[in-house]
């Protein structure tokens, strides 16, 4: 009966697809992901196939996850020791990101391309196992997420805020901390090499895994190997698992190249849509400052206005002051005229008239302070303004200083990547980099059966301690030829 069962499980596995499963960090191009603009590896008739999970303004989320906290925090502080905007504290710091993201996918573009079955059912696998995400991560706070398949392979594009809460430590209760967080998850990380974020990104690849095993994809797991082998076994699959390693590396290559590919037209786009937004910075510190000016002006021409009545409206306020009327000279009764005569005939009219005349002029003057007044507060309005966005433009530059900085950096790669290919073509760098990969694994073979001890006792720590030398060459291999992925 198991005998049965163990044949069917073979049968089962032998008709299943083997496909790599990568996940790696991702360079956090939000208006990449969101598709605000198109980079050069985007098909734009495919966009609309793109799925958007969640799209929240970070700096919501910000307020969010952490403004109780910051207050919390303020009470009994300095104000120059207060947090104003966590958010801005974390941007312009060096230890901590603002947010992180990881890029999932599932073969390459040779085997699950978009628009193929294949490709397709990567689509499937990636939607049942990013709607889990959230909740499989409750302190990875996933504030945007993307299917793209507007590209050469399905990938899913996560970004999170990592925060701690009930932090016990220096600063605020909650706050931002990758390490903090995946250790709350239960990745306690270990060496360099087996950090929190390498064990959490291994558990995720194999929830994966473990999502598109039910859809008749295997992971393909290239270079693994069996600890603790036996001198007989360690010489037996040495060389198997050279080629394993070899065909590991030439896939981590090449999925490093598709990411560097895609890194690069996104700098690209990010540093061409940072110019547009410089120029329109530009723009609206002109309209401001005439804007500013012309309020001014308008400011001192009501200023001049007041002044000119100003000496007027003294006179008359004292006037009223001291005698209860206004002084004036009053017209010479005619002979014989009768005294209620020149009151009615004269004298009221002539009060009438004086009355009206200042009461227009008071109205006059109470609407010209009150506009004074009002224009006031608009010049200082305008002035603020003016006055933030000659801030915001210094913030651009240095952001753009910093992009066109990266962008020479990315550049330079992106030019060597270019000449290897026009001089010597695609199919001859790849074989040189193996070439040289090959070299050099030979050299050290040669170099170990050298150097290999004669007594079989002495064999196997020996094996096990050029076993992590050979570790560490590939990491520096890898290193070498960045850049010049294929």
């Amino acid at each position: 009966m198991c005998h049965v069962w163990h044949s069917s499980r073979k049968e089962v596995r032998k008709f299943m697809m083997k496909r790599t499963i990568s996940g790696m960090i991702g360079a956090g191009s939000l208006a990449h992901n969101r598709r605000d603009f198109v980079a050069e590896n985007v098909d734009p008739d495919r966009v609309q196939l793109n799925i958007c999970y969640k799209n929240e303004n970070l700096k919501e989320v910000y307020k969010e996850l952490f403004d109780d906290a910051a207050e919390r925090y303020n009470v009994g502080k300095r104000k120059d020791r207060q947090i104003a905007n966590y958010y801005e504290k974390i941007r312009q710091g060096k230890q901590e990101k603002l947010f992180h993201e990881v890029i999932f996918q599932i073969g390459n573009r040779e085997d699950m391309a978009v628009g193929t079955s294949e490709g397709n059912l990567a689509v499937k696998v990636l939607d049942e196992y990013v709607k889990d995400f959230q909740k499989r991560n409750p302190t990875l706070r996933v504030f945007s997420c993307y299917l793209h398949q507007d590209e050469a392979t399905p990938h899913l594009h996560i970004d999170f805020v990592p925060y701690v809460t009930n932090w016990k430590g220096k600063g605020m209760d909650t706050r931002v901390s990758l390490k903090q967080a995946l250790k709350s998850l239960g990745f306690q990380g270990g060496n360099k090499h087996d950090t929190e974020l390498n064990q959490w990104i291994n558990h995720e690849k194999e929830v994966l895994a473990e999502i598109a095993m039910q859809h008749g994809i295997e992971w393909e797991q290239k270079g693994t190997h069996e600890e603790h082998l036996d001198v007989y076994n360690f010489k037996k699959k040495e060389r198997k698992k050279e080629v394993q390693e070899l065909e590991q590396e030439k896939e981590n290559l090449t999925a490093e190249n598709e990411g560097l590919t895609s890194q690069i037209a996104d700098a690209r786009a990010d540093i061409k849509l940072l110019e547009e937004e410089k120029i329109q910075f530009q723009k609206d510190k002109e309209i401001a400052e005439k804007r500013a000016e012309k309020a001014e002006t308008e400011l001192k021409k009501l200023e001049d206005r007041r002044e000119f009545l100003q000496p007027v409206m003294d006179n008359v306020s004292k006037e009223i002051k001291e005698y209860g009327m206004i002084k004036t000279f009053l017209p010479e009764a005619t002979a014989l005229e009768r005294a209620v005569t020149y009151r009615d005939k004269k004298i009221k009219p002539l009060f009438i008239e004086m009355k009206n005349k200042i009461g227009a002029m008071a109205a006059q003057v109470k609407e010209l302070t009150r506009e004074r007044d009002s224009w006031k507060s608009k010049f200082q309005k305008k002035k603020q303004e003016h006055e933030k966005t000659k801030e915001e433009l210094a913030e651009v530059q240095k952001d753009y200083q910093k992009l066109s900085g990266e962008k020479e950096i990315l550049q330079g790669i992106a030019d060597r990547y270019n000449r290897l290919l026009r001089m010597l073509g695609k199919d001859m760098v790849e074989r040189l980099v193996q070439d040289d990969i090959r070299m050099q694994t030979e050299l050290e073979a040669k170099k170990q059966k050298e150097q290999m001890p004669k007594k079989i006792s002495d064999r196997i720590p020996w094996a096990k301690e050029r076993s992590e030398e050979y570790n560490a060459q590939i990491k520096k291999n890898k290193a070498k030829y960045r850049g010049m992925e294929l």
